[in-house]
């Protein structure tokens, strides 16, 4: 079973934004906005809600949500509060989407990575366990990328669809299975 843990979604609001005058008006902790060292200004509405970094050029991103519709929730909230301080007009924007599902999974298993690489191709996979612990599986439908732990953890990530990540899940259980 494939697990949501985060949800990365990003709009635009069409409009040129002065991020150190806003991030004043908001006020911490609400608001962050540092240009030396990042050029986004930061918002999180309450501790553990997910963050919002909105850019100069009124582009914004969403992550840490829990689902789609946090996303969208925080979205509206962002979007009102912006309304409300007279930043845009009725908070309506042109484009949000959700751009990656990042998911977990258990195979229920501990695994053999150095086998693994062998038996799924060295064309799909990417295994330097002194550089990261986990075993890179791109699969051939290009959907996602799959992180494989030895513990049978897997967190799947680069899907725009729900659907995408199980399925990608499922033919990689598969092909797993298939090799042991």
């Amino acid at each position: 079973m494939v697990e949501i843990v985060n949800v990365v979604a990003s709009g635009a609001l069409d409009a040129e934004l002065d991020l150190e005058r806003l991030a004043d008006d908001i006020g911490e902790p609400v608001a962050r906005y540092d240009p030396e060292k990042y050029p986004g200004m930061y918002l999180r509405f309450e501790e553990d809600a997910p963050l919002i970094t909105v850019y100069r050029t009124g582009k914004f991103i969403i992550t840490g949500a829990d689902s789609e519709e946090e996303s969208y929730s925080f979205r509206e909230r962002f979007l009102n509060l912006f309304s409300d301080m007279d930043v845009i007009e009725r908070p309506e924007n042109k484009w949000f989407s959700i751009q990656n599902y990042v998911c977990t999974a258990e195979l229920g298993q501990n695994l053999n990575l150095n086998a693994l690489v062998i038996s799924l191709g060295l064309e799909k996979t990417e295994y330097e366990p002194e550089q990261f612990p986990g075993l890179i599986y791109r699969p051939d439908n290009g959907n996602c990328v799959i992180l494989v732990f030895a513990t049978g953890k897997v967190v799947i990530t680069g899907s725009k669809q729900t659907a995408d990540a199980e399925c990608c899940f499922a033919d990689f259980k598969n092909s797993v299975y298939k090799t042991l």
